[in-house]
């Protein structure tokens, strides 16, 4: 406590990636002493990792293409279990947020009258993800953190901030400590922002990195936030599969935009299987009406291989579990015999170098072996649509780490353009806040409570391992709250979390806090942990399939579940799991979702007629 580094700001923003960078730019502007405290160098964030594109209705390539028409296709991708508001603003504001993007200096991929050029994605009605090749997440954070240098922000790199600070049940700080030396640190804030990301590293396999311990999640659910849609885990269905050192690891869903088909070791492009009736009357059944859809760029959007990413994901699965696999237990994605080398080159130059370095493969020639890695949580912390405010005043939230935007399920693109929309918002929300709120009171008994918290593993007397414990941890996700789930497997799975909390209490580790990851990964354990009881308690909840929560035992939607949100929030030290009604859209927006057993284009063709 007597070495602890003392720091006070208006607004403090807790992650550096797309959310927080955009959040921290808009406090800044507003005139709030802004920070940036991220766990992980600048840059290195996971916005980088989404390399397709950011989801805006900009037109430029179908003038057919509106907000309407992108509200209706993320509220329908995302089983209606959206949050309304939230759609609609981030569909209504994705554009200037993009175009805002490109006055910073962000070099898009153009069309041939030098507008930004937009490709298609599962689920999208139109061409409407504007790209940079395959890394469109890396140019955002450089023109991103570009621009926040610039304005002069703080920015405090290599620093886990554990534990909210609270006061009169306002948030008014946080406490962490340097990664480095192990120093404590705490920041006094009018405000806080959270955009922390994940929780990916509960599973063995996922295209997450070291920092997805589900940080601000967990941090909020302990200061008293709710959390909401916890069971829904997006499992994207394309990640590398062999070699073994890069398992899970991202494969765009670029390639399959671009013309890339999935087939399983039969040769047999098996998506045709597990087309929804809605697709019947205009999508072909044979390889020769595919190819020919694949010369037509209107058609090209509603390839079976571009379906929404949790109906892909449980096709590939189903296509392995019935032996249909490759020998590494994926399935082929193609791109080699429908592109020339030069054009895969040039539209997917990261695929290209990420399959030649590490697994010694040349997609230009050759097929890619993918199949699914968890990549993201549609679930998370509940905020207000319009300001981004948890539950908790004084905390705000975006990006990943907020719950509402994509409902059951999200549709690739659309997380770049939610970090835009959505971490404005909360940026400007927490320095209006911030500079009304009375001026924060740091309580130093429970500093001293949180410093001592952050000690512990040191003080134990027990020998449990820390990545012996991460590595049950990630076993016990992936195998019993994976892409299927079941009653009996998910008691199990609580079971096991139950055992592993009295495990990773009996961690000790040795040394000094200098450059110590195994006592980094003690503290981050609670973390895991707690997230990952609250994903298996709301995934044993919903008794229904929707989106990302497909339960074998309830195998289909029902009316009743898709209308309620399964709501986790901390009381007394338990965790407590309600279900509270998701409020309905007016009627004007309703007309243009439908309901949510599709028929047709009559909802499509009434969106695309408006404006």
């Amino acid at each position: 406590m007597n070495d602890m580094e003392r720091h006070e700001y208006d607004v403090v923003v807790i992650g550096a990636g797309g959310a927080g960078l955009r959040a921290a730019i808009e406090a800044n502007a507003l005139g709030a002493k802004t920070a940036i405290v991220c766990k992980s160098l600048l840059g290195k964030a996971h916005t980088v990792m989404a390399e397709g594109g950011i989801a805006a209705a900009l037109a430029n390539v179908w003038k057919e293409d509106n907000w309407r028409v992108h509200f209706r296709d993320t509220m329908r991708g995302g089983k209606l279990l959206n949050n309304w508001r939230m759609a609609q603003l981030h569909a209504q504001e994705a554009p200037d947020r993009v175009l805002e993007l490109e006055e910073w200096g962000a070099l898009f991929d153009r069309t041939k009258d030098g507008l930004i050029l937009q490709r298609d994605f599962g689920g999208h009605r139109y061409a409407r993800l504007a790209h940079v090749g395959d890394r469109t997440g890396l140019e955002m954070i450089r023109t991103l953190q570009n621009h926040a240098v610039a304005s002069g922000i703080d920015v405090f790199m290599e620093c886990t901030l554990r534990h909210l600070l609270t006061d009169g049940g306002r948030v008014v700080g946080a406490v962490g400590y340097w990664r480095d030396s192990g120093r404590l640190i705490a920041f006094g804030a009018g405000a806080v922002v959270l955009a922390t990301g994940g929780v990916g590293k509960a599973w063995r396999i996922t295209s997450n990195s070291w920092e997805y311990t589900g940080d601000g999640i967990a941090m909020a659910l302990e200061a008293g936030a709710d959390l909401i849609d916890m069971e829904m885990t997006q499992f994207h269905p394309t990640g590398m599969v062999w070699p073994p050192s890069v398992r899970g690891l991202l494969v765009t869903e670029g390639v399959r935009g671009d013309g890339g088909t999935l087939k399983n070791s039969k040769g047999e492009r098996f998506m045709f299987k597990y087309i929804p009736d809605f697709f019947r009357a205009d999508t072909a059944d044979t390889e020769e009406e595919a190819d020919r859809w694949y010369e037509d760029k209107r058609n090209n959007r509603r390839t079976p291989d571009l379906l929404p990413r949790d109906e892909v994901a449980r096709a590939i699965n189903s296509e392995v579990k019935a032996g249909r696999g490759t020998e590494h237990g994926g399935v082929i994605l193609d791109i080699a015999s429908r592109r020339p080398a030069d054009y895969i080159k040039r539209r997917l130059p990261s695929m290209y170098h990420q399959f030649k370095e590490l697994a010694d493969v040349d997609i230009t020639k050759e097929a890619m072996e993918i199949g699914p890695t968890l990549h993201y949580i549609m679930g998370g912390i509940r905020v207000d649509a319009d300001t981004e405010q948890t539950t908790v005043p004084g905390l705000y939230a975006a990006g990943e780490v907020a719950a509402g935007m994509h409902g059951a399920n999200r549709l690739g693109g659309n997380s770049l353009s939610d970090l835009l929309v959505f971490g404005r918002r909360a940026g400007a929300s927490a320095a209006e806040y911030a500079k009304r709120g009375a001026t924060p009171r740091i309580d130093g008994t429970q500093l001293g409570q949180f410093a001592d918290r952050i000690a512990e593993p040191f003080q134990r007397s027990g020998n449990e391992n820390p990545y012996a414990v991460h590595s049950a941890l990630q076993d016990t996700m992936q195998e019993l709250v994976g892409i299927i789930r079941t009653r009996s497997e998910l008691e199990e799975a609580l079971v096991r979390v139950e055992r592993l909390r009295a495990r990773a209490a009996r961690v000790r580790v040795t040394g000094t806090r200098r450059y110590n990851p195994g006592w980094h990964l003690a503290l981050d354990l609670e973390n895991l942990i707690g997230v990952s009881e609250a994903v298996t308690r709301s995934a044993l909840l919903r008794e229904e399939s929707r989106g990302g929560h497909t339960r074998e035992d309830f195998p289909k939607p029902d009316p009743r579940w898709g209308a309620q949100n399964v709501v986790a929030r901390k009381r007394d030290g338990r965790l407590e799991l309600v279900t509270e009604p998701i409020p309905t859209a007016p009627d004007e927006l309703q007309r243009l979702i439908g309901d949510d057993k599709p028929s047709g284009e009559v909802a499509v063709a009434a969106a695309g007629g408006a404006e």
